[in-house]
């Protein structure tokens, strides 16, 4: 059933009739009119846009946005990745298969090369998303990226609520919450001094049934692992880590099988499944639609290290 009408409303008068039609947009329309103008608006004003593309579900999403807004061209711009090592296989093949198909230029910075030459160093814990960092601020000096493409939204955690749409980052790829841009009137300041580059979050307003609303309707693909499946897991900590060779169960951590799928997809030693039996997309609506938790809320370790933990990063360049 689709959304009650949003305010987004056009009224046109017939010359010849004298009669008025009403065209409205319902709340998915209005969201993706809204990305796919952010994602014109900025590639026109940048000169080096890049997308983040991980294959999971909101980068997906942005991308199949992209691929609409340069419609019947090719999206103007590369995607790229920051490989942790420890991500899902079913991730990366769809990851690969999708840029193959698009005939998009896939640049991959990998946390693996940071660590065998010691720029970068294992943690303890053994997650390596906080590792990403560096790896993406070198890709974006790499590429002289002035804009980056990200699919955070504002619904998913605190510190994500209170970025703007376009965030300016300094000459360190830096976030300051205090030093934010006005965007009224959906008007979007793009400018920045040599150095500094912006993040741009074309799903900002998205919530997680949104995504998963739209994903029905645009009959959009993901990796598997987005719906029920069988795996080998383990409980810690309140969250079923999958058993592998970058994810090991401590002492006293039962291995079992149990049928879960992945509300969203990072580090292996860091992501959390959720018992589940959504083995297709209108499930998975009605299950996100009566939860009380997001997604990074209840399945992210590395979310958890401290109140503050993703503000933390982000002022220090992550995503």
């Amino acid at each position: 059933m689709r959304d009650p009408p949003v305010t987004t409303t056009e009224t046109v008068h017939s010359l010849d009739a004298g009669s008025t039609h009403r065209y409205e947009l319902d709340q998915l329309d209005a969201l993706e009119s809204e990305s796919i103008h952010i994602f014109r608006e900025v590639t026109a004003e940048l000169e080096r846009p890049v997308l983040l593309f991980s294959g999971g579900k909101d980068s997906v999403v942005m991308l199949h946005l992209a691929s609409k807004a340069f419609f019947p061209g090719k999206v103007p711009f590369p995607v790229l990745h920051v490989d942790t090592g420890h991500n899902f296989p079913e991730v990366l093949d769809f990851r690969d298969r999708t840029v193959e198909r698009l005939g998009l230029k896939l640049i991959v910075a990998k946390v693996q090369d940071y660590i065998d030459d010691g720029r970068l160093f294992e943690r303890a814990d053994g997650t390596r998303n906080p590792l990403q960092t560096q790896p993406l601020l070198d890709a974006i000096t790499a590429g002289r990226f002035d804009a980056v493409y990200g699919g955070g939204r504002r619904d998913e955690e605190k510190a994500r609520a209170k970025e703007r749409i376009v965030s300016l980052r300094d000459e360190f790829g830096q976030w300051d919450p205090r030093n934010q841009r006005p965007e009224l009137w959906d008007l979007y300041n793009a400018r920045h001094r040599p150095g500094e580059h912006v993040r741009v979050f074309p799903l900002s307003n998205w919530t997680e049934l949104e995504i998963w609303r739209y994903i029905a309707r645009e009959q959009i693909e993901l990796p598997s692992l987005y719906y029920a499946h069988h795996r080998k897991v383990f409980l810690r900590d309140g969250m079923w880590l999958a058993d592998g060779p970058v994810s090991r169960p401590r002492e006293g951590e039962e291995v079992v099988d149990k049928l879960v799928r992945y509300r969203t997809v990072g580090d292996m030693s860091c992501t959390g499944a959720v018992e589940s039996d959504a083995t297709d997309v209108e499930r998975v609506i009605t299950e996100v639609a009566a939860t009380t938790l997001t997604e990074r809320g209840a399945t992210r370790a590395d979310d958890r290290l401290s109140e503050a933990a993703m503000e933390d990063r982000k002022k220090e360049g992550y995503f």
